[in-house]
């Protein structure tokens, strides 16, 4: 690569489309046609969002079609940096947004994705702008490990980490959620008149909607709050495995308890017997889900489990849930006799309430 190509810029579509064909990815004619359209040329759409829209299928065997995600990895590849799938799952997203603020991660389309000891990784789909590592590493007073990631991934988690990071911050300094008596008796009492919660709230409430938007995207079938000593944790449960998702403060945890207990009309004071309760909402998508709430009193505080139900699954015939024919005949014979007991066994997350 030359040092005219490194020098300090913005990708462009031109260089992108040039690096496709001189890599065999994309027909040189097909490409110089493609050059020459000027509605390609306008906006701030990052070239190779605008590639993958055009659902090309790569030169190269297996043919694949260039999708973004494949051509943020042939950009890595070509620019010769790490390649990176940003899986909110690994961010500590407290301690990455410490790391600058989100005007200035907007300004250069930049990530803060890890903060080790000695050293920071930033995401980036923009491998020729490092005015930005000049500037930070100073201040950091750390090494900065520079990756390339999906560029819509790096403006999507701009905005939900930093106004997460927000909420969770405001509701710790303006003592929406102060520990004590009086915030649960105000919460109590929230409850017991059926009241929406107030504006001084709102952070606990983005917090507790983002939660259950976010394990929605994730299919996660179940959501943990689990307070321990001196931090809460939020954890997934994802195809039969827990992952932990985030470390919150106690007092954001317990405010965010008692939230969802309010919103499943359990009793929000008894806090020493197990309490089931349900709760419907919606997901990105606008198809209504079913939360099934259950708690438990800890050492440390009431733990929390919320099972996500898809009505959707309750409709699906037998060769959708993966009855072979033989199997579905089986299954049809057995419940056909005048007597009996037939046993759905299985681990949690197996599919038994699905099967029936």
């Amino acid at each position: 690569m030359t040092d005219d190509v490194q020098t300090e810029h913005r990708l462009t579509l031109p260089e992108v489309i040039d690096a496709l064909v001189a890599d065999g990815l994309v027909d040189a004619e097909e490409g110089a046609r493609f050059k020459q359209e000027r509605r390609y040329h306008k906006g701030d759409t990052h070239p190779i969002i605008v590639v993958a829209e055009q659902h090309w299928k790569s030169l190269q065997p297996p043919h694949r079609t260039l999708d973004l995600e494949s051509l943020t990895q042939w950009l890595a590849k070509w620019c010769g940096l790490p390649y990176l799938h940003v899986d909110p799952l690994k961010i500590n997203f407290a301690a990455v947004t410490e790391v600058m603020s989100i005007a200035y991660a907007t300004r250069f389309r930049i990530l803060p994705v890890e903060v080790r000891a000695n050293e920071v990784v930033i995401a980036t789909a923009e491998p020729y702008q490092r005015a930005w590592e000049a500037e930070l590493q100073p201040i950091l007073r750390k090494d900065i490990a520079r990756v390339i990631s999906n560029p819509e991934d790096i403006a999507r988690f701009q905005v939900e980490f930093y106004n997460l990071a927000k909420s969770v911050k405001s509701a710790m300094s303006k003592g929406d959620i102060a520990g004590g008596a009086s915030n649960f008796e105000q919460l109590v009492e929230m409850g017991r008149a059926n009241k929406q919660f107030d504006a001084n709230d709102h952070h606990i409430v983005t917090i507790v909607d983002w939660l259950w938007q976010y394990a929605f995207e994730q299919r996660a079938s179940d959501i943990h709050i689990e307070p321990r000593r001196e931090i809460g944790i939020v954890r997934f449960r994802i195809d039969g495995v827990l992952h932990q998702v985030y470390q919150i403060p106690m007092t954001v945890l317990k405010a965010m308890t008692s939230r969802i207990k309010i919103l499943g009309r359990m009793d929000v004071i008894e806090k020493r017997r197990p309490q089931d309760g349900r709760i419907k909402t919606r997901t990105p998508d606008g198809l209504e889900v079913e939360l099934r709430l259950s708690t438990l009193p800890t050492a440390f505080g009431e733990k929390l489990v919320m099972r996500i139900f898809d009505p959707d699954v309750l409709v699906r015939d037998f060769s959708e849930l993966g009855f072979a024919a033989d199997e579905s005949d089986a299954w049809h014979a057995m419940a056909g006799r005048p007597n009996g007991i037939i046993l759905v066994t299985g681990p949690t997350g197996s599919g038994k309430t699905v099967t029936l």
